[in-house]
């Protein structure tokens, strides 16, 4: 396959500048098994720390900032749309990019997900960032009769056509298992009984394998480089998250700060959002009484959001927690969709919101948007930005 003339400073150039003790920034891009969800200690344990550790270890005259860039239940759709602030702006020199498990791997490929996958690694390489690809294991995957997964294999192919090392952690561990060097409830030893996030002894392995795929790049001279055509559509390529603080607001919404105070660290929201809009019901007023007989009028619900927007997916990225209500979606005047947070919202701490309203639009029309909040007195809807792939990615307040 013919490639670009551009391409990224191979593998074998990166460790000439770290052993020579260069300044190199390094990000770990992906979900909750990236930040180190039951690690006993996800700062130290993990396998983004212990990659890090085995960086600091190998080229102690190097001077690394290491990144953190992982938000748990969130795939590569939502990456498309976060590479710009939560990577690039770190500006990297090697990106660590985990999404396999959170894209789906047990189902059917999504071709949108692959679009996104692939349009990670591209923008990246395109920049002439290094990338190496970690494909990690469920505790499901080392048990008997294992689900095939179908995303593997395609990930790997993109890895190919892209020069990046793969780590592959499934095969590792499998092995590992296998040899009854360890047993699933060794790696996997959560005492909720987790089958997705391993303990210490699991994320040990994780980064055995994304450091020996770094070393295999290495060895190899591997050079990141950008095929002439795309494996995959290029949906993701052209992308445009629209922050809707930006827009002149509704009547009951307002310009809100992200919250802190988030069940887990990885979903902090102002970790990963500057602003937000915030469509609020003001709390039902006091009930009549013998002096004062009427009836309180019952709060008003924040009015629509009406946008227009060419593209073929939309996004919305934001926050729920306690308070957190439900909303409707209207799109070129069709049947309204319910979404937002459960009928029983989290009792404590926020969490990441990501929904998926649209895929597959016609990119060459208008079409309109319609976002109307379906909130319980006191409730409120925190949106950080509407998430358009597909050229031309544009959203405009109607």
């Amino acid at each position: 396959m013919s490639s670009l003339a551009a391409q990224c400073a191979d593998f074998a150039a990166f460790d000439k500048r770290a052993s020579s003790g260069e300044q190199l920034s390094i990000v770990f891009l992906g979900g909750s098994l990236t930040w180190g969800a039951q690690a006993t200690d996800p700062q130290n344990t993990s396998y983004r720390a212990r990659t890090a550790q085995r960086f600091l270890a190998a080229y102690p005259h190097a001077r690394f900032s290491f990144w953190d860039a992982a938000i748990g239940g969130t795939g590569s759709q939502l990456g498309a749309f976060r590479l710009d602030r939560d990577v690039l702006a770190r500006k990297p020199d090697l990106v660590f990019l985990e999404f396999t498990i959170n894209d789906s791997p047990y189902t059917p490929p999504d071709a949108d997900r692959l679009a996104s996958y692939e349009s990670l690694v591209r923008r990246l390489v395109q920049k002439g960032i290094l990338v190496v690809q970690v494909i990690l294991p469920a505790k499901q995957d080392v048990l008997p009769k294992p689900h095939e997964r179908f995303l593997d294999p395609l990930h790997k192919e993109i890895a190919r056509a892209y020069g990046l090392p793969s780590g592959d952690a499934v095969t590792l561990v499998q092995e590992t298992v296998k040899r009854g060097d360890a047993t699933p409830d060794d790696l996997w030893d959560s005492p909720t009984g987790d089958g997705t996030h391993p303990g210490d002894k699991g994320y040990a392995l994780y980064a055995q394998a994304a450091w020996e795929a770094y070393e295999q790049g290495v060895h190899d001279s591997m050079k990141c480089v950008v095929p002439e055509k795309m494996l995959h559509a290029d949906t993701y390529m052209t992308i445009n998250r629209w922050h809707i603080s930006s827009a002149t607001l509704p009547k009951g919404w307002k310009i809100g700060k992200p919250l802190r105070n988030a069940v887990a660290y990885d979903f902090v929201p102002s970790r990963w959002m500057d602003a937000e809009a915030v469509a609020m019901r003001e709390k039902a007023p006091a009930q009549a009484s013998a002096q004062s007989p009427a009836e309180p009028a019952e709060p008003a619900q924040p009015d629509p959001l009406s946008l227009t927007v060419r593209g073929q997916d939309i996004m919305l990225f934001g926050e729920i927690g306690p308070k957190a209500g439900r909303y409707l979606v209207r799109i070129d005047g069709g049947v309204e969709k319910e979404y937002g947070a459960p009928i029983n919202p989290p009792p404590s701490g926020e969490l990441r919101y990501v929904e998926m309203i649209a895929q597959n639009l016609d990119p060459h029309v208008d079409h309109q948007i319609e976002i109307t909040p379906k909130l319980q007195p006191g409730q409120e809807l925190r949106l950080e930005s509407v998430c358009v792939a597909g050229a031309p990615a544009q959203v405009a307040e109607r």
